[in-house]
């Protein structure tokens, strides 16, 4: 949807040519871009849609722009694609993912033995319920700078030992964007390829109640899921494939209005973090309405791209699961998700992958509009 005229902050500029390049749409592999959005522990639904994508083979991608949890399975995409292609890039996730949950029970065992598995029980979890409002109490007495004033992470040590973020910096296998949100400023900070580190993965998934804001090249970041969870225009601006697929974690739709303080501090979060994209959403939508129905002249409409969107999710599970299930991390839990993102990805690619290159799968208008 971006015209030829304007370029993404930071960004190195591309000619119209550049940007335009066509992949034949009938080949046995597509290109597609991916935007993954983030949600902690339910990043691991990521994960399946992911591993079944490289497993699948059909599809490639360009290009890969997350947040938070989505930054992460970004970079062990490309890390793994580096590595040892489609099945390195699989193995890179079921690597960390693992760890991820070795991580929990070794840093919370008496929570790890007392915690019952959500996907069994209704999609809540006492334990994790209790914890949750213990840190929520305990965080609005006391900031990070305070209980934790070294600034431990054990995710961030988790990261680099899965990554290696300098070969990333020049990786041609895939463009990386990840989304964090400048504390001083409020605007989005995009880290490309060039700029990658594993201070730009944990500023995307900085939650500044619980960490220190991330400090680089003396500017200071939070998640980016305030003001891009994921951002899209990176794709537009820097792919040349029109094909954008979302991978959501985040629920859009409630059937019931929240009631409880808790239930109410969730459905805040959940649109808080959906609403940058919903707002991208709709320029696309105007932008794709414009070309369809011919609203410009031809000199103009070419400058114009319209982008094809399509949606990976699973909302009729994902919404019985409760806020505090995205800070679990036992391992069935973790893995129940990924088969659930697999499946997810399977019913996709069977329901959509000829109209890859040639048609968006989702109504824009009824899904972000109306």
């Amino acid at each position: 949807m971006a015209t030829s005229g304007k370029h993404s902050p930071g960004s190195a500029r591309r000619s119209t040519a550049e940007r335009q390049v066509k992949f034949p749409i009938d080949s046995a592999t597509k290109p597609i871009n991916l935007a993954l959005q983030g949600g902690g522990s339910h990043g691991a639904f990521t994960w399946g849609v992911l591993d079944r994508l490289l497993e699948d083979g059909r599809v490639s991608f360009d290009g890969i722009c997350g947040t938070s949890a989505g930054a992460m399975n970004a970079v062990l995409v490309a890390h793994g694609l580096m590595h040892g292609g489609h099945e390195g890039a699989r193995a890179s996730l079921a690597k960390f993912w693992e760890s991820v949950g070795k991580l929990g029970a070794m840093l919370n065992p008496i929570a790890a033995m007392a915690a019952t598995n959500p996907l069994k029980n209704a999609g809540v979890d006492p334990v994790l319920a209790a914890q949750q409002w213990a840190a929520e109490s305990f965080t609005r007495t006391f900031s990070p700078y305070q209980f934790n004033p070294m600034n431990v992470n054990p995710l961030r040590d988790l990261l680099e030992s899965c990554v290696d973020f300098e070969a990333l910096r020049h990786c041609g296998e895939v463009k990386l964007f990840l989304c964090a949100t400048n504390v001083r400023s409020g605007k989005v900070r995009i880290f490309n390829n060039s700029a990658m580190s594993v201070d730009a993965v944990m500023a995307s998934a900085c939650l500044p109640h619980l960490f220190q804001a991330v400090e680089i090249d003396g500017e200071h970041y939070w998640d980016g899921g305030y003001v891009g969870n994921p951002a899209l225009y990176p794709l537009f601006y820097e792919t040349a494939t029109r094909d954008v697929v979302v991978v959501m974690v985040n629920q859009m739709w409630r059937d019931d209005v929240p009631t409880t303080p808790a239930e109410i501090e969730d459905r805040v979060n959940e649109i808080s973090f959906n609403s940058s994209l919903m707002r991208e959403m709709r320029a696309v939508e105007f932008v794709s309405r414009q070309l369809g129905e011919g609203w410009l002249k031809p000199e103009y409409a070419r400058r114009m791209r319209h982008v094809l969107v399509h949606l990976i999710r699973a909302d009729a599970f994902m919404g019985t699961l409760s806020a505090a299930t995205k800070i679990s991390t036992d391992m069935q839990f973790l893995a129940g998700l990924r088969d659930l993102g697999r499946a997810s990805a399977g019913q996709w690619l069977n329901e959509h992958h000829d109209a890859i290159g040639k048609r968006g799968t989702v109504d824009l208008r009824k899904e972000f509009l109306d």
